[in-house]
């Protein structure tokens, strides 16, 4: 199976169903940090990152946005002093998607990338 990472977000829109729990624990230890969780009755993908201040949180912040536009898909993201929530879910279906999954470990490489320049 391909790598998440080397995977494409595809347009997603209404009609199309959300991932089963089965699909989800399928792909859920290719993203291990990540945690599903549910807000508002809808599943999403939900994970923090810590920074050492507010401009390298910011960064990151800024490179998973250049990340989503490329991809087409975004995330809800929190960006505070030292942290950034990143949460990912398919708005359109109300729920995760296998698009979802690829924006998180795409999300983590981003990460790395960053942690390997410190």
């Amino acid at each position: 199976m391909e790598q998440l990472t080397q995977q494409k977000c595809v347009p997603c829109s209404g009609g199309v169903p959300r991932l089963n729990s089965e699909q989800i624990a399928e792909l859920t230890p290719q993203v291990p940090n990540w945690d599903v969780v549910e807000v508002e009755g809808i599943s999403r993908l939900v994970r923090l990152y810590k920074f050492p201040n507010f401009v390298s949180a910011l960064a990151f912040t800024n490179r998973v946005g250049d990340e989503a536009e490329k991809e087409g898909h975004h995330p809800a993201l929190l960006t505070e002093w030292g942290k950034v929530t990143v949460s990912w879910w398919t708005h359109e279906i109300g729920g995760l998607h296998q698009n979802d999954f690829v924006m998180a470990a795409k999300t983590d490489e981003i990460a790395n990338q960053m942690a390997a320049t410190k």
